[in-house]
């Protein structure tokens, strides 16, 4: 796996930011129209994140460095790493919209929670996240080894300053986002079903009390707009010269579509199969001398990626 961002030398690993609190509902709303409404403005940063904030989302500071990281690294909004502003992404800009005319405002759509996933999965500053889906091989895990085996990636990359403990914190944040708790007492139901992604079922909870799985299989709620989408996002980043791109790349490369989404091999090419008239001819597949590859006759370029988008929403059919 050395095509792997985790495997580059100046990698910097990222198990913190999110003050160990799950993605939840309404939170990338919240930031967007946050940052849409003060975008235009120089040094928005500060009025975004700031002491107004704490007040404005109704929350502590800690939940707010949190609605600011999972917005960040969600792809809703974009932060300059030398100025003081902040401004939305097409991305959130296609979701959320202005006025909520966006696509699915609300995340009451699979296919907008399908997206959050793949931009959270696919990005390399979210280490266990990026690990977990494009590096762990076994289809079950305990916590407990869980955090052993990413502990133990972490020494052999030889990464510095990275401590067992916020380990620990970033795997159990990294659980809670995908995977419903147990309601154990008189626990409330808000702090049990947290993050919207618990809906994806990708990441299912065994009889063991601390025993995990993902749910690799086939993924109905997974629209092939949103897959198409997640086929041109891959090819642009890692193969952005090519005309083809390899099935097996698609199914078991770090950062594809099979790991990302846990599918198998008979569901990504029949998927890929239809791929020629679920794009009108852009894309094409092909099996010629038993070599099977996507071969493109369109350059990829973000219009193209969204344009595939509108069939994943019922609004715009």
């Amino acid at each position: 796996m050395s095509n792997s961002p985790l495997f580059e030398r100046n990698y910097r690993p990222q198990f913190s930011g999110h003050e160990t609190f799950p993605l939840r509902y309404g939170w990338l709303k919240k930031a967007f129209d946050c940052v849409a409404e003060t975008e235009s403005k120089p040094e928005n940063k500060t009025h975004c994140w700031g002491e107004e904030a704490i007040a404005r989302f109704g929350v502590g500071k800690n939940m707010v460095s949190s609605i600011r990281h999972w917005s960040v690294n969600s792809g809703i909004i974009q932060e300059s790493n030398k100025g003081a502003s902040i401004n939305t992404t097409k991305f959130g800009q296609y979701l959320f919209g202005d006025d909520g005319i966006g696509a699915d405002p609300y995340l009451e759509h699979p296919s907008s929670l399908w997206l959050i996933h793949w931009n959270l999965a696919t990005n390399e500053k979210k280490t266990t996240w990026y690990w977990a889906f494009n590096h762990y091989s076994a289809k079950t895990f305990s916590r407990n080894l869980f955090v052993q085996k990413l502990d133990r990636f972490s020494q052999d990359r030889n990464w510095q300053k990275v401590s067992l403990t916020t380990i620990k914190n970033d795997v159990a944040c990294f659980i809670r986002t995908y995977s419903v708790q147990q309601i154990k007492g008189d626990k409330l139901l808000d702090s049990v079903l947290e993050c919207p992604l618990t809906e994806l079922g990708i990441i299912k909870p065994l009889d063991d009390k601390d025993g995990f799985r993902f749910a690799y299989g086939p993924k109905p709620s997974l629209g092939n707009g949103v897959f198409i989408y997640a086929i041109l996002d891959f090819w642009s980043r890692r193969y952005r010269y090519s005309k083809t791109l390899p099935f097996e790349a698609v199914v078991y490369e770090p950062g594809g579509p099979g790991r990302v989404f846990s599918l198998e091999e008979d569901d990504i090419n029949d998927r890929l199969s239809r791929i020629e008239y679920n794009t009108n001819g852009k894309l094409r597949w092909s099996e010629t001398a038993g070599l099977k590859q996507v071969v493109r006759l369109i350059e990829i370029d973000e219009n193209l990626k969204f344009s595939h988008l509108i069939s994943a929403y019922p609004k715009y059919q």
